[in-house]
């Protein structure tokens, strides 16, 4: 379990930030995050307020890193490349999620190593991340401005036969019920939002075709929402295109894997983060995953 209880003794009284920062090494905005989120412990009892202080004995809630071994693709003085397996989240959802990319990261790499941006946690392939806080500030500068090109591999339902663009602008869908909490709809009122589109192969017997997916915006499940939109939605999407009562079932975690092969077509989300294209410190970059997508796609069906 990544998140471990560690018990701590201060001698004097002080402020529990500057502890975290002074003894620990974290940054004042780190301690007073951690302090914010419930991670110093007095007498049993969250301390929250940023300000408070500390004397005696204290238990501080540590991020402890593990690794499963998971290793980059991609090496670079500044950062590295994982190319992600479905399934496995960027950054933990909880205390007791017990296994995310930023384990493998930090365990590998240290504490100032941080993820640069963010994928689905079904979709998997290529994560840039900055090995310390200049490259982490430099990546996430790059990604703002967008000068990083990204290309994915999808197997879509359906015949796409022609290259085309979608331009729809995408919105978090405001509402009640605790379902679609999590859904992006095409809306007028939402972000102006671009992915192109350009079919690589059709698989006839299973009406089914592998495109490529070219992002110009960078909006929570774009990809997804704009194959969607035009009728052609991700195999295995257990979201977009699916009953309120799957929809549920999925984030229930009631769905078995045949369940999830007669409803959506795939036992995962087939959507695959297949290139990065940037430039940094003056050096050009083109990273391709290494993963043979078709193959992985075909063996979730």
């Amino acid at each position: 379990m990544p998140f471990v209880i560690k018990k701590m003794y201060v001698p004097k009284k002080q402020k529990a930030f500057l502890y975290l920062v002074n003894e620990l090494g974290y940054t004042q905005r780190e301690a007073q995050r951690f302090i914010s989120k419930g991670r110093v412990l007095v007498d049993g009892k969250e301390m929250l307020k940023t300000a408070g202080e500390i004397e005696g004995e204290f238990e501080f809630i540590y991020f402890e890193p593990i690794t499963k071994g998971l290793e980059p693709s991609f090496v670079e003085e500044e950062f590295v490349v994982f190319d992600k397996p479905s399934g496995v989240l960027i950054h933990p959802q909880s205390k007791k999620t017990p296994y995310s990319l930023i384990d493998e990261l930090k365990f590998q790499f240290g504490r100032d190593a941080n993820i640069a941006h963010r994928i689905d946690q079904e979709t998997s392939g290529l994560v840039l991340c900055a090995k310390n806080r200049v490259s982490e500030r430099d990546i996430k500068m790059m990604f703002q401005e967008r000068e990083m090109q990204k290309k994915y591999l999808a197997l879509v339902h359906g015949e796409v036969k022609e290259e085309f663009s979608v331009e729809e602008p995408l919105l978090r869908f405001q509402a009640q019920s605790a379902l679609v909490r999590m859904v992006v709809k095409v809306d007028p009122a939402g972000k102006p939002s671009k992915t192109d589109f350009k079919p690589l192969n059709y698989f006839a017997d299973k009406d089914m075709t592998l495109i490529e997916c070219s992002p110009h915006t960078g909006r929570q499940h774009q990809i997804r929402v704009h194959l969607f939109h035009v009728k052609h939605p991700i195999v295995g999407d257990p979201i977009y295109g699916q009953s309120e009562e799957n929809i549920l079932r999925f984030l229930d975690r009631e769905l078995t894997p045949q369940d999830r092969i007669e409803n959506s077509g795939a036992t995962r989300l087939l959507l695959h983060a297949s290139e990065l294209e940037f430039e940094l410190y003056d050096k050009k970059y083109n990273i391709k995953s290494k993963v043979d997508f078709e193959k992985v796609a075909m063996q979730s069906l």
